[in-house]
């Protein structure tokens, strides 16, 4: 039996024999598989093994031949129409297991969202060691070629492009142990690798991601002489989970998605218009404030009133909308290990805190504050008033990560203290948007009511995000930032329940280029933070270079503000008012790429941005030798003028095919809009 259910241009097809196995037979855009021929037994829809289950096949590492396919078998499948499209539910069984595999479709869009659900439909426990959340094998082998994100603290977004061979999968022979693979164990969930991936030829792109903010994997391989890809959550193997499935309970995998394209940028305009769908927004969010925060360049994590007042005055005079006091608030002298008490250190604020927060409003601004909830410092006072099961616990110890407790959001004790403190900053201070961050590594996770480290941790954190819905449905208007050492949780798990995001930490302006360019193929342009952070010593056209890095996504002013002299601020304000022309649109940019995603070392940058009715360009010059560069244009241009700067030392021109651009100093800047 054949189950046909393609659409949008992806054909999606199942088969069922008469032993009623099922596999994916084909998974491809605007095509047919050319494996649909070879066994079905190496072509299973799911990937699910076991404890004590046999994974029948020379796999070494690779997730193959598991227990789950030889056991599992058709029992019924349902398709209807559902608020987002068509959804499919494909349901398997044996004797131990029930699984749903489901497949979401959206209107209009060459995606699909895809997870598992396991239930035990034993009277005794099922043990699991690996569940896919998306299984295929048979993609396509015409010269493919795989794009990783690698990503680390301040180079995040870091895209590398590779032939397979390039990767170890040489092809020699019918199957080999080798795998392309990249995994996360933890609670920074972007730390070496962004939670995506891309596989493509010159035909077609396949684009990933993993809605995780703890630990997922995925890897493609070769078997039966032919190409996989699988993608998961937490895994045994990688990640140190396990599950033990108790009689009628249900485990559902992460979400993950993939999307289907001609090229690179159709594929990741779908997946762009897909987040949109997933991203929970607010209507105080939607007015695309203009944040100031006094980190970066600026009070490094030292605030007192003093020091305060006038960066206030000058980041409303400069056209900010929101001000947030970043960390040190809490704390006299060194604040790292002492975190946790959340309350303001009276030498820095004589008056009160209220002063500054009632400046801010004076202001006309909206303040915010900093705050860190998922850990408590273990030299804060509250530590050792808080049980042991309160926080991650590992061999019967509680964990330490650079100072500090992971406080573990399952526990009722934690979610009723970690609410007071947002009570506390929310009605007593009048806060109306709160800095989220976490700057410590939770690791595998914890045995504390767990069957697994792997268990607990990605319990907790689902739990931590039913918490931030409870936080949000509670005061709607509250705009939550999220941020982890900037983007180490850069994940649509984290992002969906998030106003923002701060994508990095990065504190040179030129490095802050590069990660602002790639930044749109992992991050929705509304929910993107990048720092602008002009200095006294900037030239001028290093004070416009600060600004185009964030005026096409979302603008965190900081930076030695009130020491600009008066052309560098008046550069600062005319970027600001620009934005402010353009901000309505950016809710509805789609990212594209007309010279490829950029990468370490390239001598230009260049960043588009669209909407139906309006295209921009952020063009930098690194450390280019050439003061010229032609980029290539898929649409007819009309007009090509320059947006910001007015005075840019800049020239532009139409050109067949594109257009010519001038910059006639290294690491300089302009926004353009064609």
């Amino acid at each position: 039996m054949v189950l046909d259910f393609s659409q949008n241009g992806i054909s999606v097809i199942f088969e069922i024999t008469d032993k009623k196995k099922v596999a994916l037979k084909n998974f491809a855009y605007e095509g047919v598989c050319c494996c649909e021929e070879k066994p079905i037994k190496w072509r299973p829809a799911l990937e699910l093994h076991i404890s004590g289950g046999n994974q029948d096949d020379h796999h070494g590492a690779k997730h193959t031949g598991t227990s789950g396919f030889f056991s599992l078998c058709y029992e019924e499948h349902k398709y209807y129409e559902n608020e987002y499209g068509n959804k499919l539910e494909l349901s398997l069984c044996d004797d131990k297991l029930r699984t749903i595999i489901n497949y979401q479709f959206y209107k209009d869009l060459s995606l699909v969202r895809t997870w598992t659900t396991v239930e035990n439909i034993l009277s005794e426990d099922v043990g699991l060691e690996y569940v896919s959340s998306f299984a295929y094998t048979g993609l396509s082998e015409d010269s493919p070629r795989v794009r990783i994100p690698h990503s680390s603290w301040k180079r995040e977004a870091n895209w590398k492009d590779y032939s397979i061979e390039e990767l170890g999968l040489d092809r020699n022979c019918d199957f080999s142990m080798n795998r392309i693979t990249a995994s996360n164990t933890g609670m920074w969930s972007c730390k070496e690798y962004l939670p995506m991936g891309a596989y493509y030829d010159e035909k077609s792109t396949l684009m990933w991601q993993i809605e995780s903010n703890g630990s997922w994997q995925w890897e493609i391989g070769d078997i039966a002489d032919m190409l996989y890809l699988r993608l998961s959550g937490p895994t045994e193997q990688e990640n140190q989970w396990h599950k033990e499935l108790k009689p009628g309970e249900v485990f559902e995998s992460v979400k993950t998605a993939l999307s289907f394209g001609a090229d690179f940028d159709s594929a990741l305009e779908t997946m762009t218009k897909y987040r949109r769908i997933l991203f929970q927004n607010s209507e105080t969010n939607k007015k695309m404030p203009i944040i100031f925060n006094d980190y970066m360049h600026c009070l490094w994590a030292d605030p007192t009133t003093e020091k305060m007042l006038p960066v206030i005055d000058k980041a409303a005079e400069v056209g900010a909308e929101y001000y947030c006091m970043d960390a040190g608030w809490y704390a006299d002298g060194t604040w790292w290990e002492t975190v946790g008490e959340w309350l303001p250190q009276e030498k820095r604020f004589p008056k009160g805190i209220n002063e500054v927060f009632d400046h801010i409003r004076s202001k006309r601004m909206v303040p915010g504050i900093w705050l860190e909830l998922e850990v408590m410092g273990i030299g804060c006072p509250l530590a050792e008033k808080f049980e042991d099961e309160c926080f991650f616990m590992r061999h019967g110890r509680r964990v330490i990560d650079h100072g500090r407790y992971q406080l573990d959001f399952r526990n009722k004790k934690v979610r009723d203290y970690t609410t007071s403190i947002v009570d506390r900053v929310v009605q007593e201070y009048g806060v109306g948007y709160i800095k989220s961050d976490y700057n410590i590594e939770g690791g595998v996770g914890t045995e504390v009511n767990a069957d697994s480290f792997g268990d607990g941790l990605l319990e907790n954190n689902r739990a931590y995000l039913e918490w931030i819905d409870e936080i949000r449905a509670k005061y709607p208007d509250l705009v939550l930032e999220g941020c982890s050492s900037g983007g180490l949780r850069m994940d649509y798990a984290h992002l969906e329940k998030h106003h923002l995001l701060s994508v990095s930490d990065q504190i040179d302006w030129r490095h802050t280029a590069n990660i602002a360019a790639a930044i749109p193929t992992a991050v929705l342009p509304e929910q993107a933070l990048i720092w602008t952070y002009p200095r006294k010593e900037n030239s001028e056209n290093a004070v416009v270079f600060n600004m185009v890095n964030a005026m096409l996504q979302r603008m965190n002013l900081s930076g030695e503000i009130t020491a600009l002299d008066e052309r560098q601020f008046a550069l600062v304000k005319e970027g600001v008012e620009c934005y402010k022309r353009i901000r309505n649109d950016i809710a509805n940019f789609v990212p594209f790429y007309p010279m490829e995603i950029p990468k370490y070392g390239d001598g230009w940058l260049c960043l588009g941005m669209k909407t139906n009715e309006r295209r921009m360009l952020a063009v930098w010059r690194m450390d280019s030798k050439e003061n010229e560069l032609e980029i290539p244009l898929d649409f007819e241009v009309e007009d090509v003028k320059i947006f910001y700067p007015s005075s840019a030392d800049c020239a532009v021109s139409k050109i067949h095919g594109g257009i010519k651009v001038s910059l006639p100093g290294t690491y300089t800047a302009v926004i353009l809009e064609v």
